[in-house]
């Protein structure tokens, strides 16, 4: 137990008696606090989470620095009398997330470590989301006041898009002080992925065969009807409310379909294959665009919906969203799209082409990467590769030798050799075909 040494010396000692006690007393509590005062240090050392959790004790609204330029003063003040108006346990982290970092990256992990350091209790966390222009909700208890689905239909509200981080919290406040997050969330992804009823009946009624002398939109899609309307059958099975909050609205952010297939086993992911196939379909067939663009898009569904009914296992089926990825680029206005990262395209878009050499070769390739690739690459760590089996083992899918893989002859479009050559147009000539023989 930590207690005073020494005490000051009477009024009748000399004064260099006193400057010597003195002296004394200050050596003395420099030694006390050597030997007893540990609390400076652990203070010093305190954890990125217990750090949030104290600014959130002094306000419900916590925006790390380097956030500020997106959610200025203002704005979090706004935020925080919002949200004593709703006498609601809600809370707001905005942090950078980044693979790496004390929570790996992930929402749900800060939410837990946040709510832990605060002492738990009944809660509500907002942060910001797994992917670009989104936010996440944790709640305790789960499901009180429904605020998972609050934060998650904000992500599908038309109104929503372009609008910063401050806007999407504050209508995810409003919704959850509403207490109708699941009916809103339900509102917003209604019909995603869902092929039109005027389309397609389930007999096949309505489907008429065109003429062999219209356009060649029309008689692509000849070919291709029979399964069109198998597809459609398979992914009004598959498709789940729970699941939807994953799925990408046409043409736009589509991460959050790969960071749900990253987490899926092979027969997940064959599914969210199938509803991908299956909506890039009906995108096609519904686009305004110019013709040859669209006839692109119906080459890439009519390959994407090959190779899923031959895949064999995740390289394939990552190939089948590669072609989806292919399709959607057509129909884009976006011009010179990226494919998905050549790493491992289930990790998404890539962002830029960057030069890479593989280990233990000489010739240099530019490939496209996603932001996590890049990082990794930039920093001398091996990036998260996609592996496939060769000779019984699991190798980097691009170390199998390009005439047994069309996933390692063209780096899921990576290496394609120019404008006119296509993954597309490389399934239709029998490259897939010939290499799962």
């Amino acid at each position: 137990m930590c207690t005073d040494l020494l005490h000051p010396a009477g009024p009748r000692q000399s004064s260099a008696t006193a400057r010597r006690l003195r002296r004394a007393v200050a050596l003395g509590a420099a030694s006390v606090a050597l030997l007893c005062g540990t609390a400076a240090p652990s203070a010093a050392a305190e954890s990125p989470g217990q750090k949030i959790a104290d600014a959130l004790r002094r306000s419900p609204v916590h925006v790390d620095p380097s956030l500020t330029s997106a959610v200025d003063t203002e704005q979090q003040r706004e935020l925080a009398a919002r949200i004593r108006r709703s006498r609601l346990p809600i809370r707001v982290a905005l942090v950078p997330l980044v693979e790496g970092d004390s929570w790996g990256g992930k929402p749900e992990q800060l939410a837990e470590v946040v709510h832990d350091r605060m002492g738990g209790g009944p809660s509500i966390l907002i942060t910001l989301g797994n992917y670009p222009d989104d936010i996440s909700a944790r709640e305790w208890p789960s499901g009180a006041h429904q605020a998972f689905h609050a934060a998650a239909a904000v992500f599908f509200q038309k109104d929503m898009k372009g609008a910063g981080p401050a806007k999407r919290v504050a209508r995810a406040i409003d919704i959850i002080e509403a207490g109708n997050g699941d009916t809103v969330y339900a509102r917003a992804t209604a019909g995603l992925g869902a092929p039109k009823p005027t389309q397609h009946t389930a007999d096949g009624a309505g489907a008429k065969a065109p003429s062999a002398h219209g356009s060649p939109v029309v008689r692509l899609l000849s070919l291709v009807v029979g399964p069109v309307l198998l597809l459609a059958a398979v992914g009004l099975l598959l498709r789940r409310r729970s699941r939807l909050r994953d799925l990408s609205t046409p043409f736009a952010l589509p991460r959050s379909v790969f960071a749900a297939a990253r987490q899926a086993d092979e027969a997940g992911l064959r599914d969210r294959a199938a509803e991908e196939v299956v909506r890039l379909g009906e995108e096609a067939r519904t686009a305004q665009g110019a013709p040859a663009a669209v006839e692109r898009a119906l080459d890439a569904y009519a390959a994407a919906g090959t190779v899923l009914d031959r895949a064999r296992g995740v390289p394939d089926l990552a190939g089948v969203f590669a072609l989806v990825a292919e399709g959607r680029a057509s129909l884009s206005a976006a011009t010179a799209a990226l494919p998905l990262c050549f790493f491992h395209p289930l990790h998404g878009p890539a962002v830029r082409r960057i030069p890479w050499r593989p280990l233990g070769r000489r010739e240099q390739l530019r490939v496209a990467a996603c932001e996590t690739c890049l990082r990794a690459v930039r920093t001398r760590r091996a990036p998260e590769v996609l592996t496939d089996r060769r000779d019984g083992r699991p190798v980097p899918y691009f170390e199998v030798p390009a005439e047994d893989s069309l996933w390692a002859a063209t780096g899921y479009g990576s290496l394609l050799s120019g404008a006119a050559d296509s993954l597309a147009g490389r399934v239709q000539r029998g490259d897939f075909t010939r290499t799962q023989d």
